[in-house]
């Protein structure tokens, strides 16, 4: 444990690439294969689950102190952070002690898991008898299920790769599905993680997916890329990224963060597909049929993919009102051999062969956009919102499949159309994590509801929160501003008197009547600060409103 606490405080420290792997690679040359497996799962974007609910873990760690609630609710509103909070409160350890991560995960930390209250505090204090600071903070992220560290999955390959001296495709090839929960981390698995490479072409077994190949934002004009006709142009659907595989005459579903969703698509669990099958599409849901309309235009929006997503029992209605599908582009395997090597438009000549041959209801082959030119290309794009896309995906028609977002076998490129934007004011902010702990980054934006509704006075309505798209610069303007603008402190978060203005994108947005303003939007994010407008000039609910896509028509009941 006290190894990887100071792997994670090195990683957190820095935004430093080469510091950062550096300090990984260090970790993976001298850590014990059992601690490294734990380790790799953390770092690749494996999340922890709780094991002690946060309000228990605030009471022991006030028992331990011997504060008062108070004084620990003050030194949390100071901090913003529970683990940095209870690491500071208590006191010195009396003992050290230096047992590994793996055991701490399996002997220490999985026990607690469901344990009475008393159990958890007993095994807390001992803990915390043991711990230094960096540890007792490492500990609280783990057992609070909130572990979080500022390090990308192809840097933990790379410092991998130069460890076990292979090469880093071949790394990010074994690390598919490490981050699945239902795969335990030990010292086996991290043997063959960084086994030599033995020559042979070792095909991939049971449900493993291949790592997805990942598409560049397209910021400059297409006909940059050159002639039109090198290209394969289709459309970018507002769905799950997802690979379905068959072998054994089973099926794995795959979202590209590497969980396991099969069993949420009993539709797609259920496709018969020749087996050494492997499909990399879109999960959506569609709409009923229209006569003489692409089953691709049938997509819903994400909103109706949301219902299901989190869903762990789907009633027979569920699935009859929101079936699902997967929108295919791609095929990576067929007949147990690997595609991925072939040009961009043999792969497809041989997906839309497969999929003519097994058609089925929620097996979908995405449509190819045709245009002259790029110029017809960008008129069809702009008419992306009506076809409820988010724009085009354009493919090197020579590329091979990579790995990750690389450009050394060809290009994707993801042409989107612009966010939606709406001006907004800030009303509340939060301070941040990490380094930016000491100053407010996580804001919550209104608008203006209609005048009338409020007595005649126009109130700001909440509607989204956003922590992206301002520069360090820029965040140390706003955190001042709202320091000396706060009217009240609730916990960790203020409210603020509404004096700046910003401009908020966002890529989707859905009547909801969870939400006080009845309107979600989707990865809201801060495009700049609006200091030419004043705060009574920023949109109103209605401008949001009118953002909203037109209901659908239902056709009349048949007399």
């Amino acid at each position: 444990m006290r190894e990887f606490s100071r792997l994670y405080a090195e990683l957190d420290a820095t935004t430093s690439t080469t510091r950062k792997l550096a300090a990984l690679q260090d970790y993976f040359a001298r850590a014990d294969a059992a601690d490294a497996a734990w380790a790799v799962y953390f770092l690749a974007g494996g999340k922890p689950r709780q094991a002690v609910p946060s309000r228990l873990l605030k009471h022991c760690a006030m028992q331990y102190a011997q504060i008062d609630e108070w004084l620990f609710e003050e030194c949390y509103h100071a901090v913003g952070d529970l683990a940095e909070t209870i690491a500071h409160v208590l006191p010195p350890a009396p003992r050290s002690a230096d047992l590994g991560l793996a055991r701490w995960m399996e002997e220490r930390i999985a026990p607690l898991r469901g344990a009475a209250p008393d159990t958890i505090r007993t095994a807390l204090f001992a803990a915390w008898d043991e711990l230094d600071w960096q540890g007792r903070f490492l500990l609280t992220k783990l057992i609070g299920g909130s572990f979080r560290v500022g390090v990308s999955r192809l840097l933990v390959t790379r410092a991998l790769a130069a460890v076990a001296q292979l090469e880093p495709t071949q790394v990010a090839q074994r690390l598919v599905g490490w981050t699945d929960g239902r795969a335990r981390p030990g010292a086996e698995r991290f043997a063959q993680l960084i086994a030599p490479d033995d020559g042979q072409d070792h095909r991939l077994e049971g449900g493993q997916p291949y790592p997805f190949f990942l598409a560049h934002a397209l910021l400059e004009a297409p006909s940059a890329l050159g002639p039109i006709d090198q290209w394969q142009a289709e459309w970018k659907y507002d769905g799950i990224r997802a690979q379905l595989v068959r072998r054994h005459g089973v099926n794995w579903l795959w979202s590209r963060g590497e969980e396991l969703i099969t069993d949420r698509f009993p539709e797609l669990a259920s496709l018969a597909l020749p087996d050494g099958t492997v499909l990399d599409g879109e999960i959506v849901i569609q709409r009923a049929a229209v006569a003489g309309a692409d089953p691709a235009d049938r997509v819903a929006p994400f909103a109706e993919l949301q219902k299901r997503i989190g869903r762990k029992n789907l009633s027979a209605r569920l699935l009859a009102d929101l079936p699902a599908a997967l929108i295919a582009y791609d095929l990576l395997e067929q007949d147990g051999h690997d595609l991925r090597g072939l040009p961009q438009h043999e792969r497809r000549t041989r997906l839309e062969a497969l999929l003519a041959q097994h058609a089925a209801p929620a097996l979908l082959l995405a449509p190819l956009v045709q245009a002259a030119d790029w110029d017809e290309l960008a008129r069809l794009r702009a008419g992306s919102r009506d076809r409820g896309v988010e724009g085009l995906m354009l493919k090197q028609r020579d590329a091979r499949y990579g790995i990750g977002r690389t450009r050394n076998v060809g290009t994707w490129w993801k042409w989107k159309i612009d966010p939606y934007s709406i001006d907004a004011v800030l009303i509340y902010a939060q301070a941040g994590h990490g380094r930016r702990a000491s100053l407010y980054t996580d804001y919550t934006f209104a608008v203006w509801d209609e005048p009338g509704t409020a007595g005649g006075e126009r109130r700001l309505v909440p509607f989204a929160k956003a922590y992206s798209g301002l520069t360090d610069a820029e965040i140390a303007e706003v955190d001042q501003v709202i320091r000396k603008s706060t009217i009240e402190k609730f916990g960790p978060v203020r409210s603020v008197r509404p004096s700046m203005v910003f401009e908020i994108g966002f890529e989707g947005i859905a009547a909801s009547g969870r939400h006080k303003a009845g309107i979600a939007v989707r990865f809201p994010r801060i495009l700049r600060r609006r200091e030419d407008k004043p705060v009574e000039q920023a949109d109103t609910l209605a401008a949001l409103r009118a953002l909203l896509p037109a209901p659908e028509k239902k056709d009349a009941p048949q007399g």
